[in-house]
Order: C-alpha cells, then sequence, then structure tokens
C-alpha cells in the first residue's frame, strides 16, 4: 500500500497535468473558432473550382485532346497516396483516423496488384505510416516551424505532385484527411485529386450555361486544373486544422475531467490511509498506557 508521502505526491502531479489539459483545453477553443471560420469559408471556393471544371469539361469539342490532369493518362497501375495528419499529437483519434482510413484502402490497392508511392504530410502520420508502408513513401512534409500554413505551402505540395505526374511517376493520386463536421464529429475521407473526379451532383446545372468562353475550354482547364489540386489540397489542410483543434478540444475536456476523478480517488485513499494511521496510532498509545 503506498505512504501517505506517496499519495500526496501523486494528487500533487494529477492536480499539475490536470492544469496544463485545462489549459490546452481552452487554447483549442481560442483557435477553434478561426479555424472552423477558415474551414467553412474554402468549402465554396473548392467546389465552385470543380464546378467550373466540370462545366468546361462538357464544353470540350474533343475529349480526347484533353489535359492529362483532367483524363488521366490511360494508365490504371501506380497509385500515389497523400496522407495529409498534423504535426502534433494530443488530439485524440484525429491523426489515426486518417492514417487507419489511408492504410486500408493502400491494403486494397496492393491486394488489387496496384503500385503504391506515398507522400505524408505531417510528422505523426509519417511516424504511423512509416511502420507498416515506410517502403512505399516517397516523401514528408512537415511544417512544425509554421504558426499558420497558407495556401503557398499546399501550391508547393501541388506543384510536386503535378511535376511527378508529367514524368510518369503514378496514374492516379488520392488524398486522406478529416473533414470537419463539429466539435465532437470529424469524419475521415479520401478523394481523388488525378484525373479530376467528374462528379454530376456537384455541378449547378446550367450554371456557366449563358457564358462564352475566352480563349477556348482547353486553354483554360490547362490553367485552371493545377490550380484546382492546389486548391482541394489547401482545402484539406484547412478541414484538417478545424479537426485537430476540435479533437484536441474534446480530448484535453475528457483528459481534465478523468484527472479530476482520479484526484478525488486519490483523496479518499489518502484520507483513509491517514485515518487508518491515526487509528493504529491512538491503538499503540492506548496499548502501552493500559500496560503499564
Amino acid at each position: 500500500m503506498p505512504s501517505l508521502d506517496d499519495l500526496k505526491k501523486r494528487i500533487k502531479s494529477v492536480k499539475s497535468t490536470q492544469k496544463i489539459t485545462k489549459a490546452m483545453k481552452m487554447v483549442a477553443a481560442a483557435k477553434l473558432k478561426k479555424a472552423q471560420d477558415n474551414a467553412e469559408k474554402g468549402r465554396p471556393y473548392s467546389e465552385k473550382i470543380q464546378n467550373v471544371i466540370l462545366n468546361l469539361t462538357k464544353c470540350i469539342s474533343d475529349p480526347t485532346n484533353a489535359p492529362k490532369l483532367l483524363i488521366g493518362n490511360g494508365n490504371d497501375k501506380v497509385y500515389l497516396c497523400l496522407v495529409m495528419t498534423a504535426d502534433r499529437g494530443l488530439c485524440g483519434g484525429f491523426n489515426t483516423n486518417i492514417c487507419k482510413l489511408a492504410k486500408q484502402k493502400i491494403r486494397k490497392m496492393l491486394s488489387d496488384n496496384k503500385k503504391i508511392k506515398i507522400i505524408t504530410v505531417g510528422s505523426k502520420g509519417h511516424d504511423q505510416i512509416k511502420n507498416e508502408f515506410g517502403d512505399y513513401i516517397i516523401e514528408n512534409f512537415s511544417f512544425k516551424d509554421k504558426k499558420q500554413i497558407t495556401f503557398n505551402e499546399a501550391n508547393d505540395i501541388g506543384k510536386k505532385i503535378i511535376d511527378l505526374f508529367e514524368k510518369d511517376q503514378f496514374d492516379k493520386c488520392y488524398i486522406f484527411y478529416n473533414n470537419f463536421k463539429n466539435v465532437i464529429t470529424q469524419v475521415p475521407c479520401s478523394e481523388q485529386l488525378i484525373p479530376a473526379p467528374i462528379n454530376e451532383k456537384k455541378s449547378d446545372k446550367d450554371e456557366l450555361s449563358g457564358y462564352m468562353f475566352e480563349p477556348d475550354e482547353d486553354e483554360i482547364l490547362e490553367d485552371l486544373l493545377p490550380k484546382n489540386i492546389s486548391t482541394q489540397i489547401f482545402k484539406a489542410f484547412l478541414e484538417n486544422a478545424a479537426s485537430e483543434q476540435g479533437s484536441r478540444m474534446t480530448a484535453m475536456d475528457n483528459a481534465t475531467r478523468n484527472a479530476g476523478d482520479l484526484v478525488d480517488k486519490l483523496t479518499i485513499n489518502y484520507n483513509r490511509s491517514r485515518q487508518a494511521s491515526i487509528t493504529k496510532e491512538l491503538i499503540e498509545i492506548i496499548s502501552g498506557a493500559e500496560s503499564l
């Protein structure tokens, strides 16, 4: 049974941890509002640019000569997986959930005899992915020193992916990240980046039917498709930022409450042990007095 001093030290230690988790929860809550606003503002832009691409695609006169970023290179052998996580931990299952989904998809691709290449963004995801698929990782991006990730970082990753595609290093590219719903719910998702997904449901019908394009559709797409890749990557950054803070806020709130429960239990044990010690001393004093 631990001594009174041991219980005292443990209670003090748990209370110190509780102060830290409570402070982290408050910091995450303060950052969450801004991150959530940025994520919500970024969604319409990313959806709109995809709608424009879809409408431009419908106007192409010769689909066989369309940009490769739109229609692909005709092969389906090599897949590039862009796994986007955080550089910091203590945020619940945020990083683990993304990596879990990515691993499931990668195993499925390998079972279908596809060749895999992986680019990780964030040190936490890199650490988890490399344990099982370290041989497939070709590059890791980490932004630990960045206080806030901007479109420039997304554009750098986008340029790297486009450069690999132009060199025929892969045929299809998928991105993995967390889609922010609310503080409690962040949904891991995967989306196809290359070739550009053509989803009829995302398009506003006849949205651009009254417009004439200058220059022609092919030239616009040549410039718009690379920007779309960087935009979708930046959207994933924004969604991840909000999801990370929401998950950290929830995790630190749970940790704070658990620490409080542990302090209560330790305090009860301390009081019981103290009472037992006092009772034992009284019995010894009374026994000694009666023996005289």
